[in-house]
């Protein structure tokens, strides 16, 4: 059963509580996603730690329920 946006950006925000997250469903199919997320937690990693980050806050759930997401991570600008 595909995950609905709603719980990857909850599954995120559990992992990550001040991550800024958008979810879009690119294909209205429940199984085609992107997101885009901001969290201080990405601060000094690398962009395919920040993404691991983000895998593990899937718990395992990438590949199975979740069948594609396109990542956009970054950290909040300092000022």
């Amino acid at each position: 059963m595909p995950m609905s946006a709603g719980e990857i950006e909850q599954m995120i925000k559990e992992a990550m509580p001040d991550a800024e997250v958008r979810i879009d469903d690119l294909r209205g199919d429940g199984d085609h996603y992107a997101a885009f997320i901001s969290s201080s937690a990405f601060k000094g990693k690398t962009r395919v730690q920040q993404h691991q980050m983000v895998y593990a806050a899937l718990q395992g759930r990438m590949g199975n329920e979740l069948h594609a997401l396109a990542l956009q991570t970054s950290a909040p600008e300092d000022g």
